[in-house]
């Protein structure tokens, strides 16, 4: 490639790889760029607890493996909640979700300030000679950057700056335990259990004691196949639910489907999802093998359904088995805390259901939250505030904080307990009282439980491990403890801010206006007071927005949706993709602070000298 055909791209130098926890699955070796230079480097900034994020990590597997000689791909930890800073977790993490690449442990949020990043997940793009050359926020930006990576490719092999060779990937050394990160558990009839072990990719059939293992069904394989135990596949199953012929629905997540096992035969088939992860302006209801489906997480039978916890989309949704039709029964697909009417509600990654007469409860992982369905449709909130409130606290429900959830179990007379994941404990909520407490602690990453007798088997995920608890007459007394969000708040001028969200549409492609306007931008606010002008949706990708001087800290989401096409007139049916991407920014009105507010959906920011970068 000559250099007037280069492509011209901004670039700026990259920051140095800084983080204290340091690094995973290198062998123990801790890496500089100036070590990677040569090879074209992929940072990806994320958290284990965010959807959006393991998304990115299934997206990046094809990518990593037809450019295995030419790209390395980083994982920058960034966490969101306390306990993703303890470097233990996010070794399990790393081995939980099947991280084949070596991964930067970042838990003071060091890279992630030199480099800007605003948003769980952001994939940055530095070239072999160590410049900054792209950025994108959110999921499905892996096309644009296959087409980038070629480029590069290219124009540095006629440079010689480009080395080829294997990776500094070291894979760690298994461990033999019977079960591995197994996510939920169903009490069966026979008094056993059903257990999805989440990273072998199987359902495994336990005796009553919780240890002795009768049967495994799944190829111990990631895919997605029906057929016999030994023949069908799953991908990091997670709920079970038993269904009224006594088989069982299973929320298969990473395949973004919705299987049913016949304990009978062993035989496993597919009742919802095409295999493909939904996404916006796919259909949302319609014939079930026919309806792209997005991490469903946890499964419950309710009023002649099976209901349907998905994570990826923050939302519940419904399969009917009579008709075998699925679709929404709640939320938007807006990420946050908001009750009312199913259509209006807002969700934030549901992770677990438990099922009563009279209520469907909500896990509510990313707000920390305990959620209920009425009859009717109608959400509420009976623990939560929101997006960045979380900790260990007891006493009233509406002082109460729990740590990312994942799982509630159904108690008698009305009382739930809820797996608080990442306190380590088993909560319990009382309607009749309003009460929080706590009823086990020292638990390692609690999934799910299940109620036996008088007795409470919990799933512990990270001890890969069932575990029989007696339910206390009395709860566990625990020290309060408040957490904030490590993650710093963004500095801005009270009164008038200027948002602008970054979209420049990727090399060889252009917006796709074809059925409209190709952007959406939505706003607004916790609190709503916060903001005075600008909420709502429209569709340019700039706004100004009024914040109110008497709210001096809030919250902005911000969501906001681009949609490109291949630009080339000699094809007849062009690939076009949508870029979307969902912001919680944590703001603090201080006089003289910035009065812009810029977000990199795609591409780079010219108003800052073209990058985010300090």
């Amino acid at each position: 490639m000559t250099d007037s055909a280069r492509p011209r791209r901004p670039r700026v130098r990259a920051p140095e790889l800084t983080g204290e926890g340091g690094w995973l699955n290198t062998g123990d070796r801790r890496y500089t760029l100036a070590d990677l230079r040569g090879r074209i480097v992929v940072l990806d900034f994320w958290t284990f607890c965010c959807i959006n994020c393991l998304h990115v990590l299934d997206e990046l597997r094809e990518l990593e493996e037809r450019h295995r000689d030419t790209v390395v791909v980083i994982g920058v930890h960034s966490p969101k909640f306390a306990h993703e800073a303890d470097h233990r977790a996010v070794a399990d993490a790393v081995e939980r979700y099947g991280v084949a690449h070596p991964v930067l442990d970042d838990p003071r949020l060091a890279t992630w300030k030199q480099y800007a990043v605003r948003a769980w997940p952001t994939l940055v793009v530095i070239d072999p000679e160590g410049y900054v050359v792209a950025q994108h926020a959110g999921e499905g930006h892996v096309h644009a950057i296959e087409r980038l990576v070629t480029e590069l490719e290219a124009e540095h092999g006629a440079k010689g700056t480009l080395r080829r060779g294997d990776g500094p990937y070291v894979p760690p050394e298994p461990e033999p335990t019977t079960l591995r990160f197994p996510g939920k558990a169903l009490l069966l009839p026979s008094g056993g259990f059903l257990v999805s072990d989440t990273t072998r990719h199987q359902l495994v059939e336990l005796a009553a004691d919780g240890e002795t293992v009768l049967r495994r069904f799944g190829s111990g394989a990631r895919g997605l196949a029906d057929g016999g135990p030994r023949q069908a596949a799953f991908n990091e199953p997670q709920g079970l639910a038993l269904l009224d012929d006594g088989s069982v629905a299973v929320a298969d997540t990473v395949n973004h489907a919705l299987r049913r096992l016949d304990l009978s035969t062993g035989e496993v088939t597919t009742l919802a999802g095409t295999g493909k992860q939904w996404w916006r302006g796919s259909p949302v209801s319609g014939p079930a093998r026919e309806v792209d489906l997005s991490s469903p997480w946890d499964v419950a039978w309710w009023q002649g359904r099976v209901w349907i916890a998905m994570a990826g989309t923050h939302q519940l949704w419904a399969y009917d088995p009579v008709t075998r039709t699925v679709g929404v029964t709640a939320g938007t697909t807006n990420e946050g805390l908001v009750d009312g009417p199913a259509a209006e509600a807002w969700f934030a990654q549901p992770s677990g259901l438990a099922a009563t007469a009279d209520r469907l409860w909500v896990a509510d992982s990313e707000t920390s939250a305990l959620r209920w369905v009425d009859p009717d449709g109608s959400v509420h909130t009976a623990v939560g505030t929101g997006l960045f409130d979380f900790g260990h606290r007891d006493g009233p429900a509406e002082q109460a904080l729990f740590q990312h959830p994942l799982g509630v179990t159904a108690l008698p007379y009305g009382s739930v307990a809820v797996a608080d994941t990442y306190n380590h404990a088993l909560r319990r909520y009382d309607p009749a009282t309003g009460e929080v407490s706590t009823l086990a602690t020292d638990l390692r990453e609690p999934g799910g439980a299940v109620l036996v007798g008088e007795d409470i088997v919990v799933v512990e995920s990270a001890r890969h491990r069932l575990t029989r608890l007696r339910l206390p007459q009395e709860a566990v007394r625990v020290a309060p403890v408040t957490h904030r969000p490590r993650r710093a708040a963004t500095e801005v001028n009270p009164g008038r801010l200027r948002l602008d969200v970054v979209f420049q549409a990727p090399a060889g492609r252009k917006p796709d206006d074809r059925f409209g306007p190709a952007t959406r931008l939505l706003v607004s606010s916790t609190p709503p007071e916060l903001l005075l002008e600008g909420e709502g949706a429209d569709t340019g990708l700039s706004r100004e927005l009024e914040l109110d001087p008497a709210v001096w800290e809030g919250v902005l989401h911000i969501s906001a949706t681009a949609a490109s096409c291949d630009d080339d007139p000699g094809v007849e049916y062009p690939a076009c993709h949508v870029h979307q991407q969902d912001w919680g920014i944590p703001v603090r009105l201080t006089e003289g602070a910035a009065d812009r507010l810029p977000l990199v959906l795609a591409g780079v920011d010219e108003q800052e000298g073209g990058s985010q970068m300090p």
